[in-house]
């Protein structure tokens, strides 16, 4: 009996050592992961033409060796002719290796970052602030649309907002042990080969960031230090580099282990200080519409993190400049961190033309400063108002899963080439040209038939060479046209399904996968 009691009396102990806010965070992580995986690679369905183009390069650097533009291993990919950022395709190549050249597999790299990030941002505000603000702060992200959008397809850009946060997490933990300077100054060089906007983004804002922690004596100059600034200046080189080579300061680079190449149409002129009003004009209307009318970034009527956010983000703002002002010069505050992180978004946001993937960096910020502000207004007006706050969260959260898992793969279906793919493996069961309507992008293409790199260089003919936005008129057995005015009957097509009663008049045997047939004799 004694030994009973003595088990429970263990067993209670234990129990009350498990903090309540662990465990409220462990559920929204696994809400979080849920919400992120269910139906994974089908909703949305098909392709992206971006994704595409990503899951393609990695594929074919994995089994040929070189880029669908015949580099190895480049800093930056010539796709499209005016370039993509990398690290997303390298990133996908293991989960081809293991699985093949999937829609779902090459999505995965996607999925993990995003849900990483949300535990990035727990422990990140929890160093900052308080383990309460940090289960507020992480629980906004773990539900935002925009976020669970993102996390579900592959669009290489959407990697940055989680290295940008994986690496401010590690410069506050550094704050307190320089060594985690490393793996900080390893997340931030990686994070410039998520998104080449944010290539002026980052210096300037580790600048800021470094300075103001010099000023309070939060950073040293030791070895760790200098150890950290030659990371990231060896991650940055090779972009460099692509930046001399593209302003026709040197040549390209091409050699058998990695290549700098030189864009046909490199789109250099798209950071400019020429259209700051316009810029922030719209920077602010999709910021507080929270919506840029692109059905693959935000879905109307939920915006980014809904719109309930906007008041909280404005309380927040208002707090963490008050307490960033006061007695700036005698005390070091987090608050001046994380308003860097919003200023240097802003920033970025006054110098490109955006839409809401545009500026993706911004948004973590103005979460966790909207959770500052839920934080502030519950801690004058009760508990009673988090719970109230929280149902209203879960409510919209509900709310917006059910749309996502119904009516929405109907409107984004059309936007993701749905049915492409069916269609092409049909076709790869007959012999003959095929002919694809030019409305789909070559890319899915390309990916969808696993095309022999070498022989895509060598028969790829384009309607625009050298452009911006290359289009191809045809590159193996596949031959892009607008119309069907010229029937090959030894021809294969795929069009359109508006096209099904065109192609059986023909005398055609047609099969309909979504939105396309596929017509063959």
């Amino acid at each position: 009996m004694k030994n009973e009691e003595e088990k429970e009396e263990g067993m209670k102990q234990k129990l009350e050592k498990i903090d309540k806010l662990d465990i409220i965070f462990a559920i929204i992580f696994l809400v979080a992961v849920f919400i992120r995986v269910w139906q994974f690679g089908k909703i949305p369905g098909g392709i992206n033409q971006d994704e595409a183009f990503s899951g393609y390069e990695a594929y074919s650097l994995l089994n040929y060796g070189k880029d669908s533009s015949g580099y190895a291993n480049p800093v930056y990919f010539e796709a499209w002719g005016s370039g993509m950022n990398a690290l997303n395709s390298y990133l996908m190549m293991p989960f081809i290796a293991i699985f093949g050249l999937k829609v779902w597999a090459i999505r995965i790299p996607q999925c993990i970052v995003a849900c990483l990030t949300i535990l990035a941002v727990f422990l990140l505000v929890n160093e900052m602030f308080n383990k309460k603000l940090a289960v507020i702060c992480s629980g906004l992200l773990a539900i935002a649309p925009w976020h669970i959008m993102l996390s579900r397809w592959g669009l290489e850009s959407n990697m940055a907002p989680g290295f940008l946060i994986f690496g401010l997490y590690f410069f506050v933990k550094g704050l307190k042990n320089a060594r985690w300077m490393y793996v900080s100054a390893l997340m931030y060089g990686l994070s410039l080969y998520c998104y080449a906007t944010i290539w002026p983004f980052v210096p300037i804002m580790l600048l800021m960031q470094v300075g103001y922690c010099i000023k309070h004596k939060k950073i040293k100059i030791q070895k760790e230090t200098i150890i950290s600034v030659v990371i990231i200046f060896a991650l940055a080189l090779p972009l460099m580099l692509f930046m001399l080579v593209n302003y026709n300061v040197i040549g390209e680079i091409k050699t058998y282990f990695f290549s700098i190449p030189k864009l046909q149409c490199a789109r250099l002129g798209e950071i400019s200080f020429h259209n700051i009003g316009k810029n922030l004009e719209k920077m602010f209307e999709i910021i507080v519409l929270q919506c840029d009318g692109l059905p693959w970034n935000s879905i109307l009527g939920h915006g980014i993190f809904y719109y309930c956010t906007l008041p909280f983000f404005v309380v927040g703002l208002y707090i963490i400049i008050k307490e960033a002002v006061k007695d700036r010069k005698s005390e070091f505050k987090y608050e001046i961190i994380l308003l860097i992180q919003l200023v240097m978004g802003i920033f970025l946001g006054t110098l490109i033309y955006v839409n809401v993937n545009r500026i993706n960096c911004i948004y973590i910020p103005i979460i966790i400063i909207s959770g500052i502000g839920i934080y502030k207004f519950c801690e004058g007006a009760g508990k009673k108002a988090l719970l109230g706050i929280s149902i209203m969260y879960i409510g919209f959260f509900a709310v917006f899963s059910c749309y996502y898992f119904n009516d929405y793969q109907k409107e984004i279906s059309p936007f993701f080439y749905e049915g492409v793919g069916n269609a092409i493996d049909e076709a790869q069961k007959h012999e003959g040209t095929v002919y694809i309507s030019d409305i789909v992008s070559y890319s899915v293409v390309l990916f969808y038939s696993n095309e022999n790199v070498n022989e895509f260089l060598d028969t790829v003919k384009y309607k625009n060479y050298p452009d911006e936005y290359l289009e191809t008129k045809s590159f193996g057995r596949y031959e892009f046209i607008e119309e069907t005015e010229n029937i090959d009957d030894n021809g294969i097509y795929i069009f359109s399904k508006k096209k099904k009663k065109f192609f059986e008049k023909e005398g055609y045997n047609v099969k309909e996968y979504k939105n396309y047939i596929i017509a063959y004799k």
